[in-house]
């Protein structure tokens, strides 16, 4: 088999690329090279791609907009497909249905312009739509789950089905997308009406506590921990001293100690030492364990 023939007989030869860097499809700017990197343009198409991979045992791997990952030095092996090319957003009445290549904060956006409340919360996260349906994504009190009602996916056969939102297991930063490998297509948010001042200051007052608290200048996964039980990461790692403290060219934030920033060109293996030396570091000093929020797949450079 010539994988990339098949691949371009699917998705045609402007969505094929061999050998593709991925720092630019990262918010840390991490990563070494995919293999096969696809970007298809219908649902029809990313079942089929899935198809081909599960047929002949080629390793595939889903990459949303790169805003809560970390791609290891040495790449990704197989095809990693990127859905960013699947992006509409389409308003009906009170619901909107949006594709998952299309960034989450957009939706929101769209919601505001069409006067519809609900979905302040997620205007300042970085995800893609598919992305905020596999962590739950959430910020300020709002979750995804509370205005899901359904998703359109592609399974691990490669066949396209729609599913119920209480079916898909969202809680805290989880999913069953987490486990059972199927890929957003799109997603149904139910919303209400509202009135677009009251909104729009609800999503002003929203940024402005983001930009005002998160290192936004610097490249940065987001929040690298998720909120242990009674406590706050960002606390707890500011308590152990490590504010400032730096691997290479990753640093925990100064302006938010819950941040890892790529300050001066770090290594995938640089961050992930750090994040390694803050869990080490909070579990002697308090004996908390901080689990990661944010993924990291790939593979280790060849020594």
């Amino acid at each position: 088999m010539n994988l990339y023939n098949e691949l371009v007989h699917i998705v045609s030869k402007d969505n094929v690329t061999l050998n593709k860097p991925l720092k630019s499809h990262t918010y840390t700017r991490l990563g070494g090279n995919a293999d096969y990197f696809i970007t298809p343009i219908t649902y029809e198409q990313v079942g089929a791609v899935v198809k081909l991979a599960k047929l002949n045992n080629v390793p595939f791997t889903l990459l949303g907009n790169g805003s809560n990952l970390i791609i290891k030095d040495g790449g990704i092996r197989g095809i990693v497909m990127y859905l960013g090319k699947l992006k509409s957003i389409t308003v009906k009445s009170e619901s909107i249905i949006a594709e998952s290549g299309a960034l989450i904060a957009d939706v929101s956006k769209q919601a505001l312009a069409s006067h519809l409340t609900g979905l302040e919360f997620a205007c300042g996260i970085p995800g893609s739509v598919g992305g905020a349906l596999f962590m739950n994504a959430g910020a300020y009190g709002g979750e995804i789950k509370d205005i899901l009602v359904q998703a359109t996916v592609v399974d691990e056969a490669g066949n396209i089905q729609t599913i119920a939102a209480e079916d898909l297991g969202l809680a805290y930063r989880t999913s069953t997308f987490q486990t059972n490998n199927y890929i957003v297509l799109d997603a149904e948010f139910a919303l209400k009406k509202g009135k677009y001042g009251e909104i729009k200051a609800q999503m002003d007052v929203l940024t402005f506590k983001r930009e005002s608290k998160q290192p936004l200048e610097y490249p940065t996964c987001g929040s690298v921990f998720k909120r242990p039980q009674g406590h706050f990461a960002g606390k707890l790692i500011q308590d152990s001293g490590l504010q400032g403290q730096q691997i290479g060219g990753a640093q925990v934030s100064l302006k938010h100690a819950g941040f890892i920033i790529n300050k001066d060109n770090a290594t995938a293996d640089e961050y992930i030492a750090l994040i390694r030396h803050v869990q080490k570091t909070v579990k002697e000093r308090f004996n908390i364990d901080l689990e990661r929020e944010v993924r990291i797949i790939g593979e280790n450079e060849p020594l």
